[in-house]
């Protein structure tokens, strides 16, 4: 069966998430300077409620199977081991429509596996990333997608960004959505500048904006300024239970989150889904207001289940959704 031109293609670290789930009076919040910190008992047999183990996750691959749910022809760039859990992960991608044709298997390495402390809505993800050669993928014409999604990777990987500015600026017609890690970040806008001037859209949280743009962070005007200033045609900054702001440049609007139906459950993946479900409408042909629509539900729906996928919707759903939104639900102009 011959392969088809991809949609979109997920660039980035796959891993397999074990969530633990920590009982309620096992363990508790303290507040510090430093923020707040997760306490347990030390030197002793912690009780647990349950462990939930979920094969193929990540900034990355959770998009792509985001991108997948909602009707597009998605695949993941991506390093795993010849192990089991590398299987598993394979296996996991199959299942969800992810093509994973430039995943590759590292025979001597073994597989990310991250451990979730689970208390109750919130987690705390212990990560480790393994060293992998990370080589961009060679395309063949037909293999080149229409967008890259490039999100969180290695540390370890900083010359892949290189190679991968390199393609993007060889091939001009492929668009970029950008959503950096951690790592990404602290390599500081001057090592990834390449990145950032490459991409059509641009998605962080409203802490990375400051962050990443060195602006005020109480002045989301100010942020957007400076994160177009290095480059992205469209900014999209999310804010918590605040909301989320998107411009283009020209235009700018802040959006409200959509009501959850019910206390969130676990809020891991809320905001891979918010941001690739916010692409997809961009792919879709949506402008930032239709784009911004979408974005809250996918969101909402993810923390209503344990880990990030299982609660991702389809754009029947969706739709669904926004039939039933309340009156304020719209974005506004700033």
């Amino acid at each position: 069966m011959a392969q088809k031109q991809l949609d979109v293609l997920s660039v980035g670290d796959v891993v397999t998430d074990a969530f633990i789930k920590l009982l309620d009076d096992e363990a508790d919040v303290r507040q510090t300077t430093k923020g707040p910190m997760l306490e347990m008992a030390y030197g002793t047999k912690v009780p647990f409620d349950h462990a939930t183990v979920i094969p193929g996750v990540g900034n990355a691959a959770n998009a792509a199977v985001s991108f997948a749910k909602l009707g597009l022809k998605s695949g993941l760039v991506a390093n795993v081991g010849g192990d089991d859990w590398g299987r598993d992960i394979l296996r996991a991608l199959h299942d969800q429509k992810v093509d994973s044709r430039f995943t590759h298997i590292n025979p001597d390495k073994v597989s990310n596996y991250h451990y979730v402390l689970w208390y109750k809505e919130e987690r705390t993800i212990l990560i480790k990333h393994e060293e992998y050669d990370y080589h961009w993928p060679r395309f063949r014409i037909i293999d080149i997608p229409q967008w890259i999604y490039f999100s969180s990777i290695s540390k370890h990987a900083m010359e892949y960004h290189d190679e991968l500015a390199h393609w993007l600026e060889a091939h001009p017609p492929v668009k970029l959505a950008f959503q950096p890690g951690t790592f990404q970040i602290e390599a500081g806008v001057h090592r990834l500048k390449r990145i950032y001037a490459r991409a059509d859209i641009l998605a962080v949280n409203r802490e990375e904006a400051a962050t990443i743009s060195g602006g005020n962070h109480a002045d989301i005007n100010d942020l957007l300024d400076k994160l177009h200033a290095l480059g992205p045609k469209i900014v999209l900054v999310s804010d918590g239970h605040a909301g989320a702001y998107a411009s283009d440049g020209t235009n700018r609007y802040k959006m409200p989150i959509y009501p959850d139906p019910k206390p969130p459950f676990e809020r891991t993946g809320a905001g891979d889904a918010f941001t690739s479900t916010f692409v997809a409408a961009i792919m879709k042909g949506a402008d930032l207001q239709g784009a911004l629509l979408w974005a809250p539900i996918n969101s909402m729906s993810v923390v209503q289940q344990v880990g990030a996928q299982a609660g991702l919707l389809s754009e029947s759903q969706i739709d669904r959704y926004l039939r039933e939104a309340p009156a304020n639900y719209h974005p506004e102009r700033l």
